[in-house]
């Protein structure tokens, strides 16, 4: 059997790609399935407090390290009335949701999202309804919200037990206007028009806030490109990021691309960068747009069922069970966000309870880990302060869909905590990797550690009777020696190896 093939990696503190944003940490709250009811919020839960939220599962989302959440949708939003949701529980009334065809009774709400994100510490992206909706109900909403009192909607928020107001200052425009399936599609000029007149008149009313333009709902969109072009002709001043989703399918009938998923993730985001640097040169702009990447997971698309007419309430949908190679590619889609920290300002992993999430619950039962949860939270804990520009020798694999692709995925974070993360894939899933990192101009400070998940078994997963299954492991420590650390990154595995650094005297 010939030896393992090596990789390395090079790195310098001089060479930089940005500060991390906080706000790269982010997930996404939809009334979709059971992500709100029984999810989050189960008043009759043995663990509920005095709002109705499960603090089994505030725990878990505290764990996980999640720093803002996206709220209502998703494609619930684009014929939501945020009307429905405030005032009184029991006096809100019941309504079809055409987007998942269930019945939506409006008992979570507003007031109960803004509870959560207090309870665990996020900061809110609310999502405007541009679908059947347009400025004005985007104008009352942000009233509602932001303003102090003295109008008939700040002093009814009051009525409804919030005096002080949310103070929310991200907002989405509208959620995948761009495709068909979605509740009052548009074109991208009527889109674009439509985007830049709300983002006008809420700017009006709080000149604070931050907004978000919809971009291609995925990069295989037939419009993609023109989309973009067409709606920053109209909105490029107006709004302060323009977004990007995309998920991918475990079992589209390739599995050496699903392992290079980040290959089309890493091209999406580039492609979107050069559009919106295009739009700024021709609007002779100095301000230069973020992107928010509100939307982006591992989906079992291919087992989606569409509803049968029955119009549930809070059914089982979308509940997918991650594996170790889930976990693993879902690592690599984390290290692609983070390699472009400059641009990629912000990111919602969709979604966070039960609907394709790291988090899983039972009514009435337990709440656990799924095995994307480990390299999430690790990222979310580690990979704050300087991404670092990494030069990468890698062996390659051939894909159908990507050719050649580096076995070796990896970015490395120079931290607010003096210390350097190395976040690492290994793509083969029959042999190790051997690395071999390159300090450059950083000094150890002490001895390397090295966590793993991995598992002999590529697809076990963690479930409600075996929570356990999956969980990084400690390693043996790399050698860290003349400038270079050393270690070997099992098949098929996600690796975050910390070493601490001298600081400059």
């Amino acid at each position: 059997m010939p030896p393992p093939r090596p990789a390395a990696v090079f790195l310098d503190p001089h060479f930089t790609v940005g500060e991390v944003d906080p706000l790269l940490f982010g997930s996404f709250v939809e009334h979709l399935g059971r992500c709100v009811y029984t999810g989050l919020f189960e008043p009759d839960h043995p663990t509920a407090d005095a709002a109705g939220l499960r603090t089994d599962v505030l725990a878990l989302v505290r764990e996980l390290g999640v720093t803002m959440v996206r709220y209502p949708g998703g494609n619930f939003v684009s014929a939501y009335r945020w009307e429905d949701g405030v005032g009184p529980a029991d006096l809100r009334p019941r309504r079809l949701d055409p987007a998942w065809r269930t019945i939506e009774t409006n008992r979570f709400g507003l007031g109960e999202f803004t509870a959560f994100t207090r309870s665990a510490g996020l900061e809110p992206m609310m999502a405007v309804n541009l679908g059947t909706r347009g400025p004005a109900e985007a104008a009352d909403l942000l009233e509602y919200c932001n303003h102090p009192s003295g109008t008939t909607l700040s002093d009814l928020r009051g009525a409804h037990g919030a005096p002080e107001p949310y103070g929310i200052r991200l907002w989405c425009l509208g959620n995948e206007l761009d495709g068909p399936w979605q509740v009052g599609h548009k074109t991208a000029d009527e889109y674009g028009r439509l985007a830049a007149e709300t983002a006008r008149l809420m700017r009006m009313i709080d000149p604070s806030v931050r907004l978000v333009a919809c971009g291609s709902s995925g990069s295989g969109m037939p419009t993609f490109g023109d989309w973009e072009s067409t709606v920053l002709a109209h909105a490029y001043d107006q709004v302060d990021y323009i977004s990007l989703h995309a998920y991918y399918d475990p079992e589209a009938g390739d599995p050496a691309s699903y392992l290079a998923s980040a290959s089309d993730m890493e091209r999406f985001i580039t492609d979107v960068i050069a559009l919106c640097d295009a739009a700024r040169a021709r609007h002779r702009s100095a301000k230069r747009l973020s992107l928010s990447f509100d939307e982006w997971n591992i989906w079992y698309m291919s087992r989606q069922r569409p509803g049968q007419g029955e119009w549930p309430r809070a059914p089982r949908l979308l509940e997918d069970v991650y594996t170790v190679t889930d976990a693993v590619v879902f690592g690599t889609l984390l290290i692609t966000l983070l390699r472009h920290a400059d641009r990629v300002t912000a990111a919602c992993l969709a979604q966070l309870v039960n609907v394709i999430a790291p988090i899983m619950t039972e009514p009435a039962g337990p709440a656990w880990r799924q095995t994307i949860f480990h390299p999430f939270a690790q990222a979310a804990r580690y990979g704050r302060g300087q991404v670092l520009r990494l030069h990468v020798a890698s062996p390659t694999y051939e894909t159908p869909k990507f050719g050649d692709v580096p076995l070796l995925h990896a970015t490395a974070v120079h931290g607010e905590d003096g210390m350097l993360t190395v976040f690492a894939v290994n793509r083969d899933p029959a042999a190790a990797l051997p690395l071999t990192v390159h300090l450059g101009g950083f000094t150890p400070a002490g001895p390397a550690t090295h966590s793993v998940l991995a598992d002999d078994d590529p697809s076990a997963a963690n479930t409600m009777t075996e929570p356990e299954r999956v969980t990084p492991r400690e390693s043996a420590a790399p050698a860290v020696d003349g400038g270079r650390l050393t270690v070997t990154l099992p098949p098929l595995s996600w690796n975050v190896i910390r070493l601490p650094l001298a600081t400059d005297r």
